[in-house]
Order: structure tokens, then C-alpha cells, then sequence
């Protein structure tokens, strides 16, 4: 079983005595339904499950009245096995955003504290199957993710005592014992090719074999394709998945800024700027803006118009690249590295690890007229923190320049090697991005 960190949120969700119905979201096959359903068997004596997707004829309980008490008439009629024990029941409502009227019920779900409700899905922030009425003010809200760098590292049993010394060497700014510095290194190279999609990370520890885990990859972005093609609206269909595919293209590009011309001859923001709003509903990318100016707050100072676009989940963007592309990295003593780019590998994975550190905004900096450029830029207590991305420990010339401003009061460097500081500039090894 895989250790997940949403089970600790979920168990302070569940400690809070005024908790309100609680919202899971994320993309499809991140272990939504797993983590609360094994939540719920450890957490109540009964855990009543109702998958809208699995069991389309369970949306009748749902037809009529959405009186709470009337509902859990209906479920005892429909699910006569299930236990109904007031004060220790989770009834987890899963794939919700297959029926609407259940969507609405969670507005009245809190007029009977005796039962708490979970609510999952995974197309949530699309325009499909609308309900009539959404319950705002009445939901509280998780955002899920596939397994992040540490719990990949749980995965594979790095104990505690090394997840501390790692976390002591980030905030002490002192360097990492190289043993376990090159093993971090070692792992994080198998996380950027795996990723943190669940199935294909068991895959890979039952069968200790990267194409069993890579077919598995790819079998997912055939699954991503259909829902696609079955959520979307017809006018989007085709356009969104041809965005979601470009992005290796995107990423390949001297300027990873994302263009619509990449994704076709001539293409245009109006033919796809709702293709892009589509797939970031479906949770399946992350955009982030190009920065203006570094006034606070930073996203006064977006630029809309510029962004970049990444994958949600780092293993499936690789999994859209030949598997040579895999072998560069796993294996770079052994591999051509000499026409190898991989900035924008690097920089899919630094969002990776920051995305699932719970930044929900980020921002970069790219000035067209010279080589300025700033990965990543983040927004902390004492200003505008930069994050630049390094695939070798090359000098860092727009960081360093970035850094002579005042209102700059300290930035990062994520490289391949090691941790040090000099003046107001912090450099850190790739895999400690999952601390930032």
C-alpha cells in the first residue's frame, strides 16, 4: 500500500468538530478513491461508498428530495448491506461530477452532523453535467495530487531519519552528507522518468521494470485521450488534445513559452485559449504567467497573454517523448548527452515538486528583448522569492543580476549538485525543490 500525505488532512478534516462536507479534487487515477476509501475504513466503523461512474443506477437516490433525512432513506433502500451507525459513518460520494443532483445535496449535508460526507471527482472544474444549484459557502476543499518526490521516497522506503537530515541541510544551508546526496540524486533521475501516478509506480515495485511501468504510462495517456474526447465539449475535443500532446514540443523550445503555433500552423489564443481553460479544469496542467514587474502581489503584475504549461504529473509528460528520452536520463554515463536539452525536462520537474508542495500560484520571468530569465518566481512573506532551474552548475547570470535589487530579499538555485550560499543567492540540489 502506498503511503499518501492526504490521509493526515483528511484525519484533521475529520478532527475538527465543525467540519463542513469535504471536496476532493484532482486528476483521474491519482488515488482519489483509494486514500479516502482506506481513510474511511481505518477512521469510522462504516464507510459507505457510492461511485457515480461504477454505478450509474445509484443516481436515483439522488432523483427526487435532497433532504438529508430522505436520502439516507434512499441509501438503506438501494444499499440495504451497508450499516448506517449515527456519530461513525463516512458516506463518500465518488466520481460526483457524474451526477449533479448529488453535486447539490452537499449544501444540505451539513443539517446532519451525525454523517460526514466526502465528495470526490475529477472533472469538477469543466462545464459538464452542471448542477442546477452548487452548494457555495457549505464545502471545504482538498486538492490532490499524484504522489509527490516524498512520498515517491516513502515508496521506497527512505526512512524518516534521512527525510530529517534532509529537511536540517535545507534550512541550515549546509551540505549533504555525498552518500546520500547521490542516492537523492539517483532517485529523483527514477521519479522524473515514473513519476507519481499510483498504478504506475506499483507497477514498477512489483515488477522492478521501467517498460512494465512505462506501458502502464502510456496507458494512462490513452485513458486521459478518451475522457477527452467523452467530457469535452464538441468544438474542444480535438483542439484540447492536441494542446495537452504539444507539450513536449512547447518544453523543447528555446522560449518555453507556450505557443499557440506549436500546437497548429496559425493557431490562435480565440481557436484555443478554451482548449487550454478545458485542461486546467480537468486538473491536467498547471499554467503559469509571465511576470511584469515584481510589485506584490505578484499576480497584479501577470501578463496573461504569456504563460507556460506544464504537465500535472512529471512521469506522464515524459511518457509523451520517445523512451530514449528516459534512457538519457536514467543512464547519462552511459547515453549521447551532447545534443541533449534538457531545460525543460528540469523545469517540468521543479514545477512538479512545487505544484505538489501546495503552490497554487507561480510565475516566471522572461524578458523577450534579451536572455533574462527567471524559472520560477514565487510569492513569500518578505517579497518576490526567484527559483532558477540549472540542469549543470553553470553560472546563473539573470539570477545574480535579479539578486542586486533591493526589494529581492533572497533567491534560489536548484542545480544537480550540492547545497551552499553565497550573499543573498541559495543554491540547493533539484530534489530539495520539494521543500521550497
Amino acid at each position: 500500500m502506498l503511503k499518501r500525505s492526504v490521509t493526515d488532512q483528511l484525519e484533521q478534516w475529520k478532527a475538527r468538530p465543525d467540519h463542513k462536507c469535504l471536496m476532493v479534487r484532482g486528476a483521474r487515477q491519482i488515488g482519489k478513491t483509494y486514500a479516502i476509501e482506506h481513510f474511511g475504513k481505518q477512521s469510522y466503523a462504516s464507510c459507505i461508498t457510492i461511485n457515480f461512474l461504477k454505478n450509474p443506477s445509484l443516481k436515483k437516490i439522488f432523483a427526487e428530495d435532497l433532504d438529508p433525512k430522505h436520502l439516507l432513506m434512499n441509501i438503506s433502500l438501494y444499499l440495504p448491506k451497508e450499516k448506517m451507525i449515527r456519530g461513525d459513518t463516512l458516506l463518500f460520494l465518488d466520481e460526483i461530477q457524474e451526477c449533479p443532483e448529488a453535486i447539490t445535496s452537499l449544501k444540505f449535508w451539513n443539517e446532519e452532523p451525525d454523517f460526514d460526507v466526502i465528495a470526490s471527482g475529477s472533472m469538477l472544474g469543466i462545464d459538464y453535467k452542471r448542477p442546477k444549484s452548487f452548494p457555495v459557502g457549505a464545502l471545504e476543499y482538498i486538492d490532490m495530487h499524484s504522489l509527490s518526490f516524498e512520498e515517491f521516497l516513502w515508496a521506497f522506503q527512505v526512512n524518516g531519519d534521512i527525510l530529517e537530515l534532509l529537511k536540517n541541510a535545507f534550512h541550515t544551508k549546509t551540505a549533504v552528507p555525498f552518500a546520500i546526496h547521490d542516492r537523492m540524486m539517483q532517485l529523483l533521475q527514477l521519479y522524473t522518468v515514473l513519476g507519481g501516478m499510483p498504478e504506475v509506480l506499483t507497477k514498477f515495485l512489483e515488477s522492478d521494470n521501467l517498460q512494465v511501468a512505462d506501458e502502464k504510462q502510456r496507458a494512462i495517456l490513452q485513458d486521459y485521450r478518451y475522457d477527452i474526447a467523452h467530457y469535452a465539449n464538441a468544438d474542444i475535443k480535438i483542439k484540447a488534445e492536441k494542446c495537452y500532446f504539444s507539450l513536449p514540443e512547447q518544453l523543447s523550445k528555446e522560449n518555453h513559452k507556450f505557443q499557440y503555433s506549436s500546437v497548429e500552423k496559425g493557431g490562435t489564443s480565440r481557436k484555443y485559449g478554451s482548449s487550454l481553460d478545458w485542461l486546467e479544469g480537468a486538473y491536467m496542467i498547471t499554467r503559469i504567467p509571465n511576470l511584469n514587474s515584481y510589485d506584490l502581489p505578484l499576480r497584479s503584475s501577470k501578463n496573461a497573454q504569456s504563460f507556460r504549461v506544464y504537465a500535472t504529473d512529471v512521469g506522464l509528460f515524459l511518457a509523451m517523448y520517445d523512451t530514449s528520452v528516459k534512457e538519457r536520463i536514467l543512464y547519462p554515463e552511459k547515453t549521447d548527452q551532447a545534443h541533449f536539452k534538457k531545460g525543460g525536462l528540469y523545469e517540468a520537474l521543479v514545477a512538479d515538486l512545487l505544484i505538489k508542495n501546495g503552490h497554487k500560484e507561480l510565475f516566471f520571468r522572461k524578458d523577450e528583448a534579451s536572455t533574462f530569465e527567471i524559472e520560477f518566481l514565487m510569492e513569500g512573506a518578505d517579497g518576490a522569492i526567484p527559483i532558477e532551474v540549472k540542469s549543470t552548475n553553470s553560472r546563473s547570470k539573470s539570477l545574480d543580476h535579479l539578486l542586486e535589487r533591493p526589494e529581492i530579499p533572497y533567491g534560489y538555485k536548484l542545480i544537480d549538485g550540492n547545497v551552499g550560499q553565497m550573499g543573498k543567492k541559495i543554491t540547493l540540489p533539484l530534489y530539495m525543490g520539494m521543500f521550497l
